[in-house]
């Protein structure tokens, strides 16, 4: 199984470079981590399924998904054992190393459904459909994503280390629905959580949940 190295980068990708999603890709579950729109997902690719995965994903649009195993599973074993709601993300580096392994950096680019599989073994292969979002701003729309901000604002003066861009991202950042995706990969821990925020469709509602897991890693639930 692939290992997640260190910790998260974030950025703001250009999401008019891919206009078109394919109708499979491979997929690859992992233990505790998933990988948001937006986010930069570091990996190093050591076992032998998941070489043979890399190398079907660069023969093929550079795509792979990245999906949660369920957390009451040590391992995955068939396709119950990993969640369906998942993010297609796009090889934007990788270096080969000694011995056939591999550090790569993916970069998370739509939520995506699993409808179907077209194989298992060695490593999935899923048929997707993208997930629809109701992403309307409204006034509460805007309320809410004040409120995020605020919290943000909260770990900035805290001895938590963030990651070095996200200040210059937040900055200017207009889009609530990328603002959503980026707080809930950089702070929200606890992965069923994060698949809870990644599942919802309607932004209010991703809005919320960031802010009340925000509320709850400050420490500060009542405000």
């Amino acid at each position: 199984m692939a290992r997640v190295l260190h910790a998260q980068e974030l950025t703001r990708v250009a999401m008019d470079e891919i206009t078109i999603l394919p109708e499979k890709a491979a997929v690859m579950p992992l233990p505790g981590a998933l990988l948001f729109p937006h986010a930069l997902l570091p990996l190093y690719i050591f076992e032998q399924r998941y070489r043979e995965m890399l190398d079907h994903a660069l023969a093929h649009e550079r795509m792979f998904c990245v999906t949660l195993i369920k957390p009451d599973r040590s391992q995955w074993k068939s396709a119950d054992d990993f969640f369906h709601v998942a993010t297609i993300g796009l090889i934007r580096a990788c270096v080969g190393r000694g011995g056939g392994t591999s550090n790569l950096i993916l970069q998370g680019l739509h939520r995506v459904h699993f409808n179907d599989f077209v194989q298992l073994q060695p490593f999935p292969i899923a048929a997707l459909e993208a997930v629809e979002l109701k992403n309307e701003t409204t006034i509460e729309t805007e309320a809410l994503g004040a409120k995020v901000l605020e919290l943000y604002s909260r770990f900035k003066t805290s001895d938590r280390q963030l990651p070095a861009k996200l200040d210059r991202y937040l900055s200017d950042l207009n889009d609530l629905a990328m603002l959503a995706d980026l707080m809930a990969a950089t702070f929200v821990l606890d992965p069923l959580r994060r698949q809870q925020i990644l599942e919802q469709c309607d932004l209010n509602a991703r809005l919320r949940l960031v802010i009340q897991y925000l509320r709850e890693e400050t420490g500060n639930a009542a405000a």
